[in-house]
């Protein structure tokens, strides 16, 4: 037991120290988005609430070529037709990545806008996704941490239960009872750590496109058209399992004028109103709160959908209301609708584990209980850190010792699977091993001195 038992306690050792900054920022800015639509729904009454005071009613085609004129350089990326009491929002972007929102009140006048890199909810995301800074390293960055995390939890709950460390004795002092609560406090919340960090994962750089990639090879568990990770195309806010969904294409009447594909297709002649395409929607069955994004070109469809996981304040719907339908830009007809029942189990998975994670799944209960979690998993974070400073020496690093002599086959081969279920933990291992090498030769040269 303890050939097992000193490697692995090293190893939760060196993950715990190296990560607990990270963990403390994704737990703390993780708190902050848990309760995002309370937040966006006070600080943004006048955008989300009020109206214009402009009199006179105009049609949600005109609001969009209005918003067009005013905005000069930017394109229009989606249109979210919001449920009461919510005005709508247009959402906008330029050439340079910037992002504006536009609300609309009840009459389509423009109320209000916002730079959507600035909202709270963007805010808290970013910095929770990567650390506001961005950028492909920053992403595994992220998303090691949550590999060891994983790690952590497994090494914990095993150390725990292979060690003394939960019996009561006779000898009080404060570094035992440092690592009995740290303990205690860990296998409380193996279990929904472990589901909040796995319902993130999905949302990682690498990981993410292996979901993706095992999703669309195998469709009947997945969904061919599933996307792992968010894009930052058009129709970010497309349900996750039909984001790279092969879209029907709109076929155009030869006798109409011919408006090419490098020409506007908003308003095009012969297209569908936004009314038209609404009213078509809603005799799909597909209610309000929903978002509609325009054609790409000329034998392009309006998309219409409706997600559980958009980070919009009052667009979210429950996992089973999500509907993907495309309607045909010239006549409105519907040419096909993927809905929750369309899914493989990976797709309804994430339906469910996306606004699981988020918190907002079965409503302020779930909120309170990610609360809750995150809380008691910084109190682990703070007894832990208060154990080893109570053993740490002050001339040392004061980590638990190497293991003396070979590493056990069935630890290896436990490191070797979790390698390569995630394979950027996987690679960090390697680097570990590197690394105790090189400790272990010098340590050698001093003991033999």
């Amino acid at each position: 037991m303890h050939k097992i038992f000193s490697p692995i306690r090293r190893l939760h050792f060196y993950a715990a120290f190296f990560i607990t900054p990270l963990l403390l920022t994704l737990s703390l800015t993780g708190i902050g988005y848990l309760f995002y639509t309370n937040v966006e729904n006070n600080i943004y009454q006048d955008e989300f609430f009020s109206d214009s005071h402009t009199k006179g009613h105009q049609s949600l085609d005109d609001a969009i070529q209005e918003i067009r004129d005013v905005y000069k350089g930017y394109e229009i990326q989606k249109i979210s037709i919001m449920d009461e009491p919510y005005n709508n929002r247009v959402t906008i972007g330029n050439e340079d990545g910037e992002s504006r929102y536009i609300f609309l009140d009840e009459h389509n006048q423009r109320v209000a806008n916002q730079n959507a890199k600035f909202t709270y909810s963007n805010v808290l995301r970013e910095t929770h996704s990567s650390l506001m800074v961005g950028g492909s390293f920053v992403n595994y960055l992220v998303e090691l941490a949550a590999c060891w995390t994983i790690f952590m939890i497994i090494s914990g709950v095993y150390l725990s239960f292979k060690s003394n460390v939960l019996k009561k004795t006779k000898k009080k002092t404060s570094f035992l009872f440092n690592r009995r609560i740290h303990a205690i406090i860990g296998l409380i919340i193996a279990i929904p750590i472990f589901i909040i960090v796995l319902t993130g994962l999905p949302w990682s750089a690498f990981m993410g496109k292996q979901i993706n990639q095992f999703a669309e090879e195998h469709p009947k568990l997945g969904y061919s058209a599933l996307k792992a990770t968010p894009p930052e195309s058009e129709d970010n806010e497309l349900p996750w399992a039909t984001r790279n969904k092969e879209k029907p294409s709109s076929k155009k009447d030869p006798h109409a004028d011919h408006h090419g594909a490098t020409s506007s297709v908003i308003g095009a002649e012969g297209q569908q109103s936004l009314e038209s395409i609404i009213s078509q929607a809603e005799n799909a069955k597909v209610k309000k709160p929903f978002s509609i994004v325009y054609p790409a070109d000329d034998k392009g469809v309006f998309t219409v959908s409706k997600s559980s996981n958009t980070g919009v304040t009052g667009l979210d719907v429950a996992p089973k209301e999500e509907t993907t339908a495309y309607f045909d830009q010239y006549s409105g007809k519907r040419l096909g609708q993927v809905d929750y029942e369309d899914y493989g189990i990976v797709g309804k998975w994430f339906s469910f584990g996306i606004p699981l994670h988020e918190g907002h799944l079965f409503g302020t209960a779930n909120k309170i209980i990610n609360l809750i979690v995150c809380l008691t998993f910084i109190a682990g974070i703070i007894f832990g850190f208060l154990t080893w400073m109570k053993r740490k020496n002050a001339s040392s690093f004061s980590a638990p010792p190497q293991l003396k002599g070979s590493i056990p086959y069935g630890l290896i081969a436990f490191l070797i699977v979790l390698g390569i279920i995630m394979p950027l933990f996987g690679a960090s291992l390697i680097v570990v091993g590197i690394v105790e090498y090189f400790i272990w030769k010098k340590q050698k040269k001093i003991s033999q001195k």
